[in-house]
């Protein structure tokens, strides 16, 4: 996978989510990203409230003809957290922002724990189930995933099963794409579960479950595992490398007793793994 990365997601302006993670760890990692930033909030919108939010999606229409003239394309594109009008935008234009053979990493951003996240609605996940048809990877926690397939979402934790179900269903709508489901929560562990592209082998892998709701982990995962995958690690390992970096980013945060969690994962200690991993593979 070619050097040339497109973040599309929102800029929260406090908290370690989104851009303020993909950025800094694509970066890092040496894969040229660029950012399309979809809207501007004060912070995310999980755990506080009253929030600003400033649509950008006109203003992506100028950046993207812009960029036209150029031209400039994307090897590798992460979407993440869109927002209403973005994610029509991102539908109409994806095919201009793409290179030759662009690898499209879908994390699909709009609820967890049961519930959409605040100002999305079903039509919303509509749209995210169109840009879903054009991955290649597609990375849901399980309430995402139970949208997609249009069912009502709940709030309990779910059998290994129901997981795998899950993933079958989505495999069942997006048969090209591989797919990797995030969040399932067993009974001393946090599972993630995942498909490759044209199979139907599901695999699974595990981590101690750690206390605590520290916002953001997933936007650090998708950044990691499009990271792994662009310096050319199959997906099963680049799923268990990102894991293992969030439980031990999130062991350090907690040595820390940091006052408060909604201010995302503090990863910067598991950086210097990251770029010696990515040495000795290009050592190789």
């Amino acid at each position: 996978m070619e050097l040339n990365t497109l973040i599309v997601e929102d800029l929260s302006c406090a908290g370690q989510v989104s851009l303020t993670s993909a950025l800094p760890i694509l970066g890092a990692a040496g894969c040229q990203p660029t950012i399309l930033p979809t809207t501007l909030l004060s912070t995310h919108t999980g755990g506080f409230s009253n929030n600003t939010y400033l649509d950008l999606s006109n203003e992506m229409v100028k950046i993207i003809h812009h960029w036209q003239t150029i031209p400039l394309t994307f090897s590798n594109i992460l979407l993440g957290y869109l927002g209403k009008q973005p994610a029509k935008i991102i539908l109409n234009y994806l095919p201009l922002l793409s290179a030759k053979n662009s690898f499209i990493l879908l994390d699909p951003a709009m609820a967890d724990n049961g519930q959409l996240y605040r100002g999305f609605d079903l039509d919303y996940v509509s749209q995210i189930k169109k840009i879903a048809s054009h991955a290649d990877l597609l990375t849901p926690n399980v309430t995402e995933a139970e949208l997609l397939l249009g069912q009502t979402p709940t709030n309990s934790s779910i059998t290994l099963a129901t997981a795998q179900a899950l993933l079958s269903g989505l495999k069942n709508i997006f048969p090209a794409a591989a797919i990797v489901l995030t969040g399932v929560k067993l009974k001393n562990q946090i599972a993630v579960l995942g498909i490759e592209n044209f199979s139907r082998e599901i695999w699974q892998v595990t981590v101690t479950k750690k206390q605590g709701d520290f916002f953001g982990t997933g936007d650090v995962f998708a950044s990691l595992l499009l990271t792994y995958l662009i310096h050319h690690y199959d997906l099963l390992t680049a799923v268990k490398l990102s894991m293992n970096f969030i439980s031990k980013s999130i062991s350090a945060v907690k040595a820390k007793n940091p006052s408060d969690q909604r201010f995302g994962l503090d990863y910067s200690s598991q950086l210097p793994v990251l770029l010696k991993q990515l040495e000795f593979e290009r050592g190789k």
